[in-house]
């Protein structure tokens, strides 16, 4: 099991009294983290491919980081883009597949997506006279309606984009079946990760993911972007680029101007302190970190008191720990201000989650209140929360 405490005791923003469960919004990060940013400034601060040794250390953070990327991704190095955040990248490759599509050429998308993988699809479908077909929820549970995906899926579709977890109600869908279903046609499988990648172990290729996407700010580094593309796609698509720039590898075609070197030193030390959770095996890491928020999960789910309207499944199955609720008779505004009060921190509002906000009707009654737990959460603090809920409910 994780030594909770230990690995607590590496986090500097844990030794203060509150209780973070705004971790999908993003996550605190390990002094490691911390050092490798100072680091790199103090001692590598220089652009790529001089001749001198600074310049020359931070090619090697560059190619060190791409390829622990390429394994924390499930994808390969070549096919790895870091850019200034996962919405940023996912607008500009969304532009360069759709200037390979015809008019009238459909994408699929979802109902269960933060906004970054669904508005980038709208956009691109304006300027190209493309069609946008949405996936719709089952509204007991909050799940995507994977048979209805599948419906949509036709000769025309050319991209299946979707989430591996919902940052809104942590639903899980089948991203192996709804791959499949996208390849059978044709279409890329293209997946934003952003919300499981500090929960679960990717596996882009393994499932038949085309293009990932995810960002380390969520898995305990830096504000950064990071797209896993398979590298023959990379290679084919058109990318915006200016003339002295390298083509190869072609992941980095889709890396525009002068990098972020030090958030990506970073990004490289945040997946070696996950590695280092489970003794150099990322494998071993989210399994600790699975069997973990599963415990935390169940917990949450047996406490939660009457007068809290959860959303979204309710057993640990199927789902990350991250939970939308409201209470009776409070808005989603004031349950987090007053959990502020108690040095509980939460999120409220849509979370730009806003299909599943709208299908949960509360689009325009300020949403809902959301927390997440992360592997560094305590049973202590979930019992924390879980009194601040009884405390609060009607």
């Amino acid at each position: 099991m994780l030594d909770v405490s230990a690995l607590r005791s590496l986090f500097p923003a844990l030794a203060s009294d509150a209780a973070f469960f705004d971790g999908p919004g993003g996550s605190q990060v390990p002094q490691s983290v911390i050092d490798a940013v100072a680091g790199y400034l103090r001692d590598s601060n220089a652009n790529l491919g001089g001749a001198f040794p600074t310049s020359q250390a931070s090619d090697e953070v560059m190619e060190t980081a791409r390829a622990a990327a390429a394994d924390f991704t499930g994808g390969e190095p070549e096919g790895i883009a870091f850019g200034a955040n996962m919405t940023t990248l996912n607008f500009q490759l969304a532009h360069a597949v759709a200037r390979t599509m015809s008019p009238g050429d459909e994408i699929v998308v979802t109902a269960l997506d933060h906004d970054a993988n669904v508005s980038p699809w709208l956009v691109v479908a304006g300027d190209h006279d493309l069609v946008v077909r949405t996936a719709p929820l089952r509204a007991e549970d909050m799940t995507l309606d994977v048979d209805a995906l599948e419906e949509l899926i036709g000769e025309r579709t050319r991209v299946v984009a979707f989430t591996l977890a919902s940052n809104a109600v942590g639903s899980i869908p089948d991203a192996g079946r709804i791959a499949a279903a996208a390849h059978g046609v044709g279409a890329l499988a293209w997946a934003d990760a952003v919300h499981m990648a500090p929960h679960r172990r990717l596996r882009a290729r393994e499932i038949g993911l085309d293009v990932l996407l995810c960002s380390p700010y969520k898995f305990f580094g830096p504000h950064l972007g990071i797209a896993s593309i398979r590298s023959d796609l990379a290679a084919s698509l058109p990318a915006d680029r200016v003339r002295p720039a390298a083509e190869d590898p072609p992941g980095h075609r889709f890396e525009t101007g002068t990098q972020s070197h030090e958030a990506i030193a970073g990004a490289l030390a945040a997946i070696e302190y996950l590695r280092g959770l489970g003794a150099g095996d990322l494998d071993a890491a989210f399994a600790l970190i699975e069997e973990h928020e599963t415990t935390l999960t169940a917990r949450f789910l047996s406490g939660v008191p009457d007068g809290v309207e959860l959303y979204g499944i309710r057993t640990p199955e199927g789902r990350t720990p991250t939970f939308c609720f409201n209470i009776v008779g409070h808005h989603p505004r004031q349950v987090a201000e007053l959990l502020a009060e108690r040095d509980i921190y939460v999120w409220d509002g849509d979370y730009y989650a806003l299909e599943p906000i709208r299908a949960l009707g509360l689009a325009d009654s300020g949403g809902a209140v959301r927390a997440g737990f992360l592997h560094y959460t305590t049973d202590e603090e979930v019992d924390r929360l879980l009194e601040a809920l009884n405390d609060l409910a009607p």
